[in-house]
């Protein structure tokens, strides 16, 4: 087993309890990803039965997606860029208000090896995690590696940030 079949087994286990929590709280997920081109919604889909708990996942990689598909403001992208925790916070309202899901997750991030520029490098990945009617929680990481180390640690990343947001909500009642 090479290091990304291991690496592939800690995605599922993350994703394996992301969706177990979903479930046991009565939500659904929708994911809006960029710089993973759809890497954490197939990391989701792979687990049998997660239709009870994924509701969709938008793939905005263009800028213009984010504002069309997400409504992402023109505003957002021109003063803080496609990469920024204020526009991960947007997608992640957007997929909750495109979609009839409870819960949002949003990647945005420069995964190399071109697209860089001084105040943003390759690996910084913004995320965004939201509950419907709840407040956006967003964080910038710095990632190293390789353009795919780059994406799998972001896809572990919004993983483990929608662990810790249900974690931290008590369950839906109702």
């Amino acid at each position: 087993m090479g290091s990304n079949d291991m690496d592939d087994l800690a995605l599922q286990d993350l994703a394996r309890k992301a969706g177990a929590a979903l479930a046991e709280q009565g939500l659904m997920l929708a994911t809006a990803e960029s710089c993973t081109g759809g890497w954490l919604g197939q990391m989701l889909t792979s687990i049998a039965g997660s239709s009870g708990w994924y509701e969709r996942g938008f793939i905005t990689y263009a800028t213009t997606s984010k504002h069309e598909m997400l409504g992402v403001s023109t505003a957002t992208l021109e003063e803080f860029g496609a990469v920024s925790e204020q526009t991960a916070s947007e997608m992640a309202t957007g997929a909750i208000m495109h979609s009839h899901a409870q819960v949002g997750v949003s990647i945005t991030g420069i995964a190399g090896p071109d697209g860089e520029t001084a105040e943003k490098p390759v690996g910084m990945v913004c995320f965004a995690w939201i509950m419907k009617e709840g407040m956006v929680c967003a964080e910038t990481r710095y990632f190293s590696g390789a353009r795919e180390e780059i994406r799998r640690q972001s896809v572990a990343g919004a993983l483990q940030g929608l662990l810790d947001l249900l974690h931290s909500t008590p369950p839906q009642v109702g």
